[in-house]
């Protein structure tokens, strides 16, 4: 038995340190948004956030990419109720994306050219007659996909809605049962439309799926294109006013801006900070709100809070520690962040919990490579290695030989 005992003890693995998960403290504290306390609204990340450091992983001839600007996963942050409101024009914008989703364009293209038939020119008489917007047209004129998207969008013509879906879907039943299948397939579960242009109360959604439409919008590059470029002529040198545009000097891109007796002013917009060489862009949706002096004030105000919370933000801190290694014979380090990753953006809510994975680990210099520890920013996904702070060093013959019960419960666990 010594003859077994001697060089089990002596020659096994040594037992795996003992791990504890800790959390350093946020680097950088949440900057809430101004929001209007009325109706209902979010915002939305759009802008990609790039490394400023290498990414850890990348060897010495692959540098790390940029990331490409992309549509963020998780709201910045919402306000006012969560119930759905009447979103009036904004469901323009969502039959422009639906139609656009049939009948693909690429931007600054025509697409297709479409005749108009009576009951495209009957329902320019009908919404004029109820002095809702419209852009006029004549029975045979040939208008284009882009020149219908660029009414419906610029102008808000309401017989425009109605004859983009009956052109791409065949009627507006037909568009109303694929725009809501589209809602609910894109994320936007608590929306829903029962027209094409936003005058009935039944389209109605909540700012925090609306938010979502007007990125959705903004990195469409046919309706990015057509916002950028408003035409100041379509058919017949028809004039269209721009109803979308305001307050572009505080930064602000409006997408569409409307208002109706039971919803209120709605608006949907991006808003870019920059700060810098770097800009960070977010999209957003205000709905319900009672008039347009208080969406003013409330968008001047989101603004302000959005140039104070706009920065660069520490997501990962070299040094941070994210866990304790204790081993058996009373050695000690932490788990750190071994290089710092940043972003630039906005923190508007307390950082989610980090997902830590590590290596067994029973001995190892300061500085080995021991786990990874993962966390959100902006719905991305940013991690880091986690390296030890201090060495773990073999503790010897002598405590080996006077613990032997540790020592072998490790060379049995190997079995």
């Amino acid at each position: 038995m010594i003859g077994v005992y001697g060089p089990a003890t002596l020659l096994g693995p040594l037992p795996v340190a003992a791990v504890t998960l800790t959390a350093p403290d946020a680097a950088v504290p949440a900057s809430t948004p101004v929001l209007p306390a009325a109706g209902t609204s979010g915002l939305l990340a759009i802008t990609a956030v790039d490394d400023t450091a290498a990414d850890d992983t990348a060897t010495d001839d692959t540098a790390a990419e940029p990331a490409p600007a992309t549509l963020g996963v998780d709201t910045i942050s919402v306000g006012g109720g969560s119930e759905p409101v009447p979103m009036a024009s904004a469901a323009k914008i969502i039959t422009a994306l639906v139609v656009l989703d049939a009948k693909p364009l690429a931007a600054g293209e025509p697409g297709p050219a479409y005749s108009l038939v009576t009951a495209d020119y009957q329902d320019y008489l009908d919404y004029t007659a109820e002095d809702a917007r419209t852009v006029i047209v004549f029975p045979g004129e040939s208008w284009t996909e882009r020149e219908m998207l660029q009414a419906m969008i610029l102008g808000s013509s309401n017989n425009h809605a109605d004859t983009l879906a009956r052109w791409a879907f065949g009627s507006v039943d037909a568009y109303l049962t694929a725009a809501n299948a589209w809602l609910a397939a894109n994320g936007m579960p608590d929306t829903t439309v029962a027209d094409a242009n936003g005058l009935l109360d039944g389209s109605a959604g909540t700012g925090t799926d609306l938010a979502r439409v007007a990125g959705l919008a903004a990195t469409n590059p046919v309706i990015a294109d057509i916002i950028a470029q408003p035409a100041s002529a379509l058919v017949g040198q028809r004039g269209v006013k721009n109803t979308t545009d305001y307050l572009p000097e505080e930064g602000i891109t409006g997408i569409s801006r409307s208002y109706t007796d039971s919803g209120g002013v709605c608006f949907l917009f991006t808003a870019t900070v920059a700060a810098g060489d770097k800009a960070f862009t977010f999209a957003g949706a205000f709905l319900g709100e009672p008039d347009y002096d208080t969406l003013s004030a409330d968008l001047t105000a989101l603004m302000a809070s959005a140039r104070a919370g706009v920065t660069e933000l520490p997501v990962l801190t070299e040094g941070d520690a994210y866990a304790s290694l204790t081993t058996a014979w009373g050695d000690s380090s932490d788990a750190v962040v071994a290089t710092p990753k940043t972003r630039f953006g906005w923190q508007a809510a307390a950082p989610t919990e980090a997902a830590v994975t590590l290596d067994d680990v029973t001995t190892g210099r300061a500085g080995n490579k021991v786990g990874r520890v993962t966390v959100d920013a902006f719905g991305e996904s940013v991690s880091s290695t986690l390296e030890l702070e201090s060495s773990l060093t073999d503790p010897g013959p002598g405590w080996r030989l006077l613990h032997p019960i540790p020592v072998i419960s490790a060379l049995v666990a190997t079995w």
